[in-house]
């Protein structure tokens, strides 16, 4: 998969901020895929083939290199086929750091990798589930968003902690949800999703090219009993072990 060369990656904090301002103007929200079976939709949306998982593992040097952004990035993309969810391709990617630790700006910091580790697929997938905010996110623009954005490819935030906004607590049985709500604006930022019976919820937003209604569903279609859906699980454990191997070289 290429990306679209949308701006520099050498930025201050403050030019960063002003990119995600811009490039929110780029991001939809609405559906540009469908969960219909047959190989053609009358919306004209593409069916979902393929699916992707992506994550990035850190390995950080000196005392401070989590927040100077010193050391390097590892980057795994998992690839399925949907809705079998049969694992069919594996890519990785490893570069140095060269943004520091600042919250709201984490795709700064992962992206240039994960981007590299997509360039390498042979399998290109219709949707990609993302370790991090989608829409739920200061500037309305995660890393969801903007690897979403950046690929031209309908992308979903699926995120273990809140960044911003407040939720009731959904129903303890899986499929449950609970709208995130920006607490000031009441504007609806993502949906707290019990994934399986019991355990804490995750909290979904939509990156670029499908809804929130959308992106809730494919999360609970890709979740196999554990509270992390497997497509982020699995690339979790990938860049895990990627990043345990170059600890022992």
């Amino acid at each position: 998969m290429k990306a679209l060369q949308l701006h520099r990656w050498d930025l201050t904090t403050a030019e960063a901020r002003e990119v995600q301002l811009r490039m929110r103007e780029r991001m939809i929200r609405t559906d540009a895929i469908s969960q219909n079976s047959s190989a053609s939709t009358k919306s004209g949306n593409r069916r979902i083939r393929l699916v992707a998982g992506a994550d990035v593992a850190l390995v950080l040097s000196g005392p401070r290199g989590w927040e100077k952004g010193e050391g390097s990035a590892v980057a795994g993309v998992v690839v399925y086929t949907f809705p079998e969810m049969q694992e069919i391709e594996r890519a990785s990617a490893v570069l140095p750091l060269t943004f520091p630790y600042v919250p709201g700006l984490l795709s700064f910091r992962e992206i240039p990798v994960l981007l590299a580790a997509f360039e390498q697929l042979r399998n290109e997938p219709e949707v990609i589930f993302c370790d991090g905010q989608g829409y739920a996110h200061p500037r309305r623009f995660g890393l969801a968003c903007h690897l979403g954005v950046l690929l031209d490819c309908p992308s979903i935030g699926v995120a273990k902690s809140v960044l911003i906004g407040e939720y009731r607590e959904p129903a303890r049985r899986a499929g449950s949800t609970s709208l995130l709500r920006d607490p000031k604006s009441g504007e609806t930022l993502g949906a707290a999703l019990r994934t399986a019976d019991g355990v804490k919820p995750v909290y979904v937003s939509p990156g670029h090219r499908i809804s929130l209604p959308t992106a809730v569903k494919l999360v609970h279609a890709v979740s196999n009993g554990y509270r992390i859906p497997r497509p982020t699980r699995d690339a979790d454990h990938f860049v895990r072990t990627l990043r345990r191997s170059m600890a022992t070289k």
